[in-house]
């Protein structure tokens, strides 16, 4: 413990940070008793964690699982064994994927894209789509369309007929959706010709982008749109701690791989791969790793709320605790 620097940030936009030095137990204590009889700030729960398990297990088709959701953003939890029973057109958001575990063949009217662990690709709006699943798991960010890419594409979508190896065109529909694609929000749903729907792919000029995180430490910018950003951050070992405080967004943060520890105003918890952890906007965290870490951090201007379970939540900040995850 001691004095610590803190990067207070606008991540949603490209407003400059402000650094301020900090003192560390401060930072992280209770506040000092109210000198009035009445009650001036809200106790606030310590930051929960979801966590999905990275290997396959095999269960039943079941649509996505929800795991945060807001009016304007949607994060679900996906693992798969075979097709989707039928292809998808979001009208009002983009969407994007996140290869976890296995691999998924993605079907769409812009190409075919094999995806593979830790790639990430984008649907435009009102594109349909279908997937084939092989023991796999991934993560869907809805969003309100139009999203851009921040980075170059390791690769793109491919014109691919068959589109797996047996596949045959057969009797399928195609589910139009509003409101983030959730249950119970179709517009219409309809059979179509599965052949003509891929053909599609030689009359657009548009493909998809298969978009992977860097091998270099630090914040690796992907995607954003208004009040939308995400990226993925790669955490090596280091002695100093650097705490950061967005001004105008919550973070949720999945961790792909590694272990590390999650220090924050709202306590102190452990993080392994699959887990999830949200933390509010204003609220000032840094990680501590004694392995190289990466996790996904996505923020939203809009509060974010949690709807899955809670698998743990964090423990309250001791000088004790701290100090031992500096040996």
């Amino acid at each position: 413990m001691g004095t610590v620097t803190e990067v207070v940030a606008v991540v949603c936009s490209d407003e400059p940070s402000r650094t301020i030095e900090r003192d560390e137990h401060l930072l992280l204590s209770p506040p000092h008793p109210s000198r009035v009889p009445i009650k001036l700030w809200r106790d606030h729960e310590p930051l929960s964690v979801v966590h999905f398990p990275q290997e396959y297990e095999a269960l039943p088709f079941a649509p996505p699982r929800g795991v945060y959701e807001s009016a304007q953003l949607r994060v679900e939890w996906q693992t798969m064994e075979g097709r989707q029973p039928f292809y998808h057109r979001n009208c009002d958001v983009d969407e994007i994927s996140y290869q976890i575990d296995g691999e998924r063949t993605l079907m769409t009217e812009l190409g075919v894209v094999e995806h593979r662990p830790g790639e990430f690709s984008r649907l435009p709006r009102g594109v349909a789509h279908d997937n084939w699943g092989r023991r796999e798991s991934h993560l869907l960010f809805y969003t309100p369309a139009p999203v851009t890419e921040e980075r170059a594409a390791a690769r793109q979508s491919q014109a691919v007929i068959p589109p797996f190896p047996g596949w045959e065109p057969g009797a399928i529909n195609e589910a139009v959706t509003q409101c983030m694609g959730s249950v119970g929000h179709d517009i219409t749903v309809a059979p179509i010709d599965e052949l003509r729907l891929l053909e599609q792919v030689h009359a657009e000029k548009e493909r998809l982008q298969v978009l992977t995180g860097s091998d270099e430490p630090g914040t690796t910018w992907l995607y954003r749109s208004a009040g939308f950003r995400l990226g993925t951050v790669r955490i090596r070992p280091a002695g100093v701690r650097t705490y950061r405080r967005a001004l105008d967004a919550d973070e949720v943060q999945y961790q792909i791989s590694g272990r590390r520890t999650l220090i924050s105003q709202r306590g102190i918890v452990d993080l392994g791969p699959g887990d999830f952890v949200r933390i509010p906007l204003g609220i000032a965290h840094t990680s501590v790793c004694g392995e190289e870490s990466e996790h996904i951090a996505l923020f939203s201007d809009r509060e974010l709320p949690q709807i899955a379970e809670t698998t743990r939540t964090a423990e309250p900040y001791t000088p004790e605790r701290l100090t031992a995850l500096n040996v």
